[in-house]
């Protein structure tokens, strides 16, 4: 029970990695505080870990709204009087090469991925401060750290994700808080269905393209990213700072031949 009596914040809950991080936390003895935007998905997560016999309740917030999201917090800390870990999960994708990218839709997906790390981790990190102490997760992507084709708005994203866990690390490390990212490869997702009806007329050949990019040869599963989460909020990574974790079937560091 390596997260046993920690209280920790899942942002974007309700489906994907989100949701299997936030079975696989409370299985660990966590009592998870699931948020998403979509009030059925995030109460599903949160009835499922109830039914498992774990501790969870949900939270409807908008992680772009400063109010919405104080609200959260606010009420987090009033039930129970402090949060552990906050793992800034919340995601949406964006296809295109620059060019092709309408303002409306480079503003949408900038806004929720950069926004919406910037603000839960805005309104939680002075209790972690306060308690010197706590893990921040943030979600970035091995796309952050190679060129891919018509992923312009998602790449400035996760690029500008790890930039700021590096120099969040720096700011809150004398308070004994930790914050590292998590840089997945293609995982088989909701988000990554949508991204490939998006881009693919044949959604099969582009499932097998998006395979053969990982040395691997099969695309990750959202157990496969919650594992790591797993690692790096529980007291195993205790000396991980400001880290990249690479979960990516060999992506970045691999070449198949």
């Amino acid at each position: 029970m390596r997260l046993q009596n920690k209280v920790i914040l899942i942002t974007g809950s309700g489906s994907g990695i989100g949701k299997a991080t936030a079975l696989l936390f409370a299985s660990e003895g966590a009592y998870v505080v699931v948020n998403d935007l979509e009030a059925g998905k995030g109460r599903e997560t949160a009835d499922e870990i109830v039914k498992a016999g774990g501790s969870a309740s949900f939270i409807q917030a908008d992680v772009t709204d400063p109010e919405s999201v104080k609200t959260m917090v606010d009420r987090i800390i009033a039930e129970h009087g402090r949060i552990d870990v906050l793992f800034n999960n919340a995601g949406v994708s964006g296809v295109g090469a620059i060019h092709e990218v309408e303002p409306e839709a480079w503003d949408r997906v900038i806004n929720i991925n950069i926004r919406g790390v910037y603000l839960p981790s805005k309104y939680v990190i002075p209790h972690m401060m306060e308690r010197r102490e706590g893990s921040v997760i943030n979600m970035s992507s091995c796309i952050a750290e190679i060129g891919l084709a018509r992923r312009a708005s998602y790449s400035a994203t996760k690029g500008a994700v790890l930039a700021l866990t590096k120099s969040m690390q720096v700011d809150y490390a004398p308070y004994g808080i930790r914050v590292n990212a998590s840089l997945p490869g293609t995982v088989l997702t909701p988000f990554v269905e949508d991204y490939l009806r998006k881009s693919y007329d044949d959604i099969e050949a582009g499932y097998e393209s998006l395979k053969r990019r990982q040395l691997s040869g099969d695309l990750l599963r959202p157990e496969d990213i919650a594992k790591a989460a797993l690692f790096l909020a529980s007291d195993d990574s205790k000396f991980m700072m400001g880290s990249p974790l690479y979960i990516d079937g060999g992506v970045v560091f691999g070449k198949s031949v």
